[in-house]
């Protein structure tokens, strides 16, 4: 049996982390680990005491919040071989994690994203701007790259020994894209499965605000072209 297990950035989210903890199917997982990524309400406490190993990492950022759980990860005596991240607001559908994990299992396929385009989307569950840079992005990487993709969706699955063979260096918004890249440059096996997408409990860091949503257009557009 493959060792799987979740790592879920979490900033503020202290009305739906919980929850999505509970949601995910326990008989998949070996851990849950939840990374709190500067919070100043009851995210950690909230997470802790819903079953999921805490981690704290003060440094801003969902790609520093990444970072931290693959670095534990490393520090096992038994490594994963799976590595599973999701959101913490309660967007995804955690149940659907089997899934997700599922092409990998059984196709030995390397990487998994869930696709919102494919899934069903929950009217306003995306803003504008997120639907937008969505389509640029993977828009941009079809042409330079050669690779389709639908989303950048943040539901995503991936054998850990890629995952540390990737090298990941993004620590805020271009985390998704640089590694949806590193894959295309890899020439890794991935796939896209359909998932479904619901309004998250809360305002978004990213897409709520202007800066938020100036800052992860750059930062994507940024690793596109840097890869060329």
């Amino acid at each position: 049996m493959k060792k799987i297990v979740v790592i879920i950035p979490a900033f503020n989210e202290e009305n739906a982390v919980g929850i999505v903890i509970r949601e995910i199917p326990k008989h998949l997982v070996a851990e849950i680990i939840v990374v709190n990524n500067n919070s100043n309400d009851q995210t950690a406490q909230i997470a802790k005491e819903a079953g999921a190993t805490v981690l704290n990492e003060n440094r801003q950022g969902y790609g520093w919040a990444c970072l931290k759980g693959i670095d534990y990860c490393k520090q096992q005596n038994i490594l994963p071989d799976i590595v599973v991240f999701m959101d913490a607001d309660h967007s995804d559908y955690p149940e659907e994690m089997s899934a997700v994990i599922k092409p990998i299992i059984e196709q030995n396929f390397d990487m998994v994203i869930g696709s919102r385009a494919l899934g069903k989307r929950e009217r306003g569950s995306m803003t504008p701007q997120q639907i937008f840079g969505n389509w640029l992005a993977t828009n941009l990487i079809k042409i330079f790259y050669g690779v389709i993709y639908t989303d950048l969706g943040p539901f995503r699955a991936i054998t850990f020994e890629k995952l540390i063979a990737m090298k990941m260096q993004d620590t805020t918004y271009g985390w998704t894209v640089e590694m949806q890249l590193k894959a295309a440059k890899m020439k890794l096996k991935v796939v896209e499965v359909p998932v479904n997408y619901r309004s998250r409990i809360g305002v978004s860091k990213v897409s709520g605000t202007l800066k938020g949503t100036i800052m992860a257009g750059y930062k994507i557009l940024s690793w596109i072209f840097k890869y060329l």
